[in-house]
């Protein structure tokens, strides 16, 4: 490509200071960018992002289809929500529109594990305007590529096991509630580990009714799998609330968690595959204390076994970093819905963006 790649910021909160600024930063350029809250509207990008005014206002999401009818960005980063239901509008409008696309949400990891009829929608509309939709984050790295490739070093795999944890307070309200944070016990019971409590054949029935929530490893392991070619058997997953002896203050759910409520929680999901691997991967969510961090394990065991850990990752900014150096890689994909697992091994990117387009 012989310009500067074209953005679009679909979704103006905690996520976009980074992605926003890492796209200048890497030779790209903002072009439009969205949000749902009117205290944003108008208001140049700098306002979110910091530094000098870069002529570029926030506008009401509801006009995003207008807006990106006229400006005709390359591609869009979405960085709002964590389910594919509540991107799902977003995707659909750049798919519409023959807009590349690329997501922080989640699920939008491996949705066809999850949601398959509505990845499948999206995939075929995109294929139809020859565009490319996916998700990504620090998932892409930390829970699959860095696996795979030790994988790759392994004579023989019996068993994948990760864990890692992370801050809600660091990416918004939506998150923060969908991990039960502030709940009581009772109430976590009720609003989320019951969703779990259910056979395998009464699970497919909501997954194929696109009514199941998956927690991040539901479709971390699911890419994991596609990533080393095995093939799944069964998927079950359980979660479990996190508590603290002491009340904790959290700014994003603007309250005080009482000791003893639910401060987020903790999801195991366990992955059996018709070739004898398990992969049985956490991921633990919570409202962190004062002694806390960020931390990943992961453990392959088989010959030989080994353990990568990483303890205080910016988990954040690595997430921001992994979308942004994925631009390049999505404008280059196939059409339609592509999980990062069809992509070649994220790179880091020394020269402008546009120099690693086909």
């Amino acid at each position: 490509m012989d310009r500067k790649i074209r953005v679009a910021q679909y979704g103006c909160g905690k996520m976009s200071v980074y992605t926003m600024r890492y796209v200048y930063e890497k030779g790209a350029e903002i072009v439009a960018a969205f949000d749902i809250r009117k205290e944003l509207f108008g208001k140049d990008i700098s306002t979110v992002m910091g530094g000098e005014k870069k002529g570029v206002n926030i506008f009401d999401a509801s006009n995003a289809e207008n807006v990106l009818k006229e400006i005709k960005p390359d591609i869009c980063i979405i960085t709002t929500m964590s389910l594919m239901k509540d991107v799902y509008e977003a995707f659909k409008l750049c798919a519409k529109l023959g807009i590349n696309a690329i997501s922080t949400c989640e699920e939008a990891f491996y949705p066809m594990n999850s949601i398959p009829n509505m990845t499948k929608e999206l995939d075929e509309l995109a294929k139809s305007t020859g565009c490319t939709l996916t998700g990504a984050g620090y998932q892409d790295v930390y829970w699959g590529n860095l696996i795979a490739t030790i994988a790759g070093s392994t004579h023989k795999i019996t068993k994948i096991k990760g864990s890692s944890s992370y801050n809600v307070e660091d990416y918004g309200i939506a998150l923060a509630r969908a991990h039960g944070a502030g709940l009581s016990l009772e109430g976590f019971d009720k609003v989320v580990a019951s969703a779990d409590r259910i056979t395998d054949e009464e699970r497919k029935a909501v997954i194929e009714k696109g009514d199941y929530a998956p927690s991040y490893m539901w479709n971390v392991n699911g890419w994991l799998a596609e990533k080393l070619g095995l093939h799944i058997k069964s998927q079950t997953q359980k979660t479990v609330p996190q508590i603290h002896d002491k009340d904790l203050e959290s700014s994003t759910l603007g309250m005080t968690v009482p000791a003893g409520y639910a401060t987020g929680m903790s999801a195991v999901v366990t992955t059996t595959t018709e070739e004898g691997v398990v992969i049985e991967s956490e991921c633990i969510g919570k409202v962190y204390a004062e002694d806390e961090y960020d931390k990943n394990v992961w453990t392959i065991y088989g010959e030989p076994d080994t353990t990568v850990t990483i303890e205080k990752p910016a988990t954040v900014e690595l997430t921001c970093a992994t979308i942004v150096n994925r631009i390049p890689d999505v404008i280059n994909a196939e059409s339609g819905f592509v999980p990062t697992s069809r992509m070649p091994v994220l790179s880091y990117r020394n020269e402008s963006l546009e120099k690693y387009v086909k």
